[in-house]
């Protein structure tokens, strides 16, 4: 393994194990578990000696390190405590709060009760070692700031050398049968994370932008495609399922769940944990389909993620949420040719097509009939290619935004031109709906048309397209620099290329767009244009940036019908109108779609326009 990944992977376990700090993303929950978690470890040493002293009687490690020992003693007395306050915080939480998203079963309490009686006996053990053998411990005495307090509170200086070994044996054998119960339970529980979590943090995915797997549709080994059954996972998709504490973070972040669809990405993984174990014993043809008749994993639940990747951002230990949706969502589609029928349509349109929605493919470049845009088959010496998109090409709001990328081109003074009815659609919506053979076969004609002209950069104004060249098309050799037109126009401005003088009276709002802000951690630019520009004042909603809520149009959700529950477009744009703002600011076309239908529905008059409108605008001296 390369060092730099070695470097990234030990400053991952640094700070994310270690420190917590993912964990501590979620304040108080995150400042319990940090406490329990710096206890747990803080005793650990403790009860190793505890072990080795009930096998070789004297043993002490005050005896081999004294100083150091002297400070573990400390610091182990004080963060024990701590632990106690986690623990009591963690019991009002499944007690009191209760909140929905978060699985509060036997278990998450016995194993509190486990852990509330590991940290008491560690007390009350040293309490009585105090007292019973004030000569040995007497330079470390002063060091047990807490057991020796307990020791006087409770009064058991009062009790005699006969009494103080028994309640020293009592606190001994129950802090090392709590221990070892704990061990014998742990692997059949969820807290099999805490064996789990740390190697699945350490060897997760570097970064934040990802692709999805590919699949080598031309090796004629492969029996099934995507993942039907539960001996299709690999190694890294079982380590996985064993990392999760059902926390349920990913659950509350959910734009599905939310608005009463039957998916939850916690319970996916649970699912197909149990799943797992269940047919654990079974062996070849007699193994199920992980959608079957009574299984929880439904089509519904697959077909409701909109592939946000708000369950993998908000994740504490990394885990991969959307490989296991998509990967089955390719199966179903490609070995049952099971989808949605309103799908079908989609598909034919992409294969014959090259776009979702059936147009012409020799339509492409009207859009721009009367700008004088060249093609790059006519100008194939120029340094940017504009990769417009379908929405861009064909969606009537999405030619009014291209028109204005096309207008701070010509004011930019740029080399640039479009591929016009040699581009085709880059096979997001396709793959993500998983039909991996139409993805397959847009990517291949791209690449050709793309490595045929090698252009310096590809720009493109849609966040899907922008992600799947980026992300993607490395897998199948594209080499050329991808640049979302947010981040390019923010090196515009200032490098001076652009000039926002003219200001604008507008309250706005922004809208991340979840193939930018979680897929790419594109959060700070959009931001950065808008502050560039003078008179903007800007609102943030609730949830924004990395926990920005989801237009609902991404896994190809834009070309389905949203039968169950709340539409989640709706959810955003009450959202959006919460704030007060006169337009809602996007970046992605499909975004753009999204909550324009959501505000008509309500009968808002909030406006939507994509940054490059607005700075088109303020860039016009009129």
């Amino acid at each position: 393994m390369p060092l730099d990944p070695l470097s990234k992977r030990f400053k991952i376990f640094f700070t994310e194990v270690l420190l917590q700090s993912k964990v501590r993303e979620k304040r108080f929950p995150g400042i319990a578990h940090t406490l329990i978690f710096f206890g747990f470890i803080a005793v650990l040493p403790h009860t190793i000696e505890l072990m080795v002293a009930g096998i070789f009687p004297g043993f002490r490690f005050a005896n081999l390190v004294p100083g150091i020992y002297a400070l573990y003693a400390f610091l182990a007395d004080i963060l024990a405590l701590l632990t106690l306050l986690g623990l009591v915080y963690g019991l009002y939480r499944r007690v009191i709060l209760k909140p929905k998203y978060l699985t509060n079963g036997f278990d998450s309490r016995l194993i509190l009760l486990f852990t509330f009686f590991i940290i008491l006996s560690f007390f009350s053990v040293n309490a009585f070692r105090i007292l019973l053998y004030p000569e040995t411990l007497r330079d470390l005495i002063r060091y047990y700031v807490v057991s020796y307090d307990i020791s006087q509170f409770f009064d058991l200086e009062n009790l005699t050398q006969q009494q103080l070994f028994i309640g020293l044996e009592i606190s001994y054998w129950i802090h090392l049968s709590v221990i070892l119960f704990f061990l014998v339970y742990i692997p059949g529980s969820k807290h099999l994370h805490i064996l789990a979590a740390i190697p699945n943090v350490i060897l997760a995915p570097l970064g934040t932008p990802k692709s999805m797997v590919k699949t080598d549709l031309e090796d004629e080994d492969i029996e099934s495609f995507g993942l039907g059954k539960i001996n299709e996972l690999n190694w890294q998709n079982v380590l996985n399922l064993y990392s999760c504490t059902e926390c349920g973070r990913c659950q509350e972040q959910c734009p599905a769940d939310m608005t009463g669809k039957p998916l939850s990405p916690k319970a996916v993984v649970v699912d197909l944990k149990d799943d797992l174990i269940q047919q654990s014993s079974t062996n070849g043809d007699t193994i199920k389909p992980i959608i079957r008749d009574g299984a929880p994993i439904t089509e519904d639940v697959i077909w409701s993620c909109t592939t946000c990747r708000a369950c993998e951002s908000i994740c504490p230990l990394h885990i991969q949420h959307l490989d296991f949706i998509l990967e089955i969502r390719k199966n179903l589609v490609m070995m049952e040719s099971r989808f949605p029928d309103e799908l079908q349509e989609t598909f034919s349109n992409l294969e014959y097509q090259f776009n979702p929605w059936g147009f012409a493919p020799e339509t492409r470049a009207e859009w721009c009939q009367g700008l004088d845009v060249p093609l790059m088959s006519d100008h194939p010496e120029a340094r940017i290619l504009y990769f417009v998109g379908c929405a861009g090409s064909f969606d009537e709001r999405g030619k009014k935004i291209a028109r204005a990328i096309i207008n701070l081109f010509k004011k930019a003074d740029l080399d640039f031109a479009i591929l016009g009815p040699e581009e085709r659609c880059t096979g997001d919506a396709a793959r993500r709906a998983g039909n991996e053979y139409v993805a397959q076969q847009l990517i291949q004609s791209n690449l050709e048309t793309l490595n045929n002209y090698k252009p310096d950069k590809i720009l493109t104004g849609c966040a899907h397209c922008y992600n799947t060249l980026k992300n993607e098309y490395p897998q199948f050799g594209l080499m050329t620099e991808v640049i979302h037109h947010t981040e390019f126009f923010v090196d515009l401005i200032q490098n001076e290329r652009l000039k926002p003088n003219h200001k604008l009276e507008e309250t706005v709002t922004l809208h991340d767009s979840c193939y930018l802000c979680r897929w790419n951690d594109m959060i700070d630019a959009p931001r950065t244009l808008l502050s560039a520009i003078a008179g903007l004042q800007i609102k943030e909603m609730d949830r924004c940036g990395s926990k920005g809520l989801c237009c609902g149009a991404g896994g190809s959700r834009m070309f389905m019908e949203e039968k169950i529950g709340k539409r989640i477009n709706i959810e955003r744009v009450e959202e959006v109108v919460a704030t007060n703002a006169e337009t809602v600011v996007a970046a992605c076309p499909f975004c753009n779609i999204m909550l324009n239908d959501g505000l008509k529905e309500i009968s808002s008059a909030v406006v939507v326009k994509d940054i490059a409108e607005i700075l088109d605008l303020a860039t016009d001296p009129s």
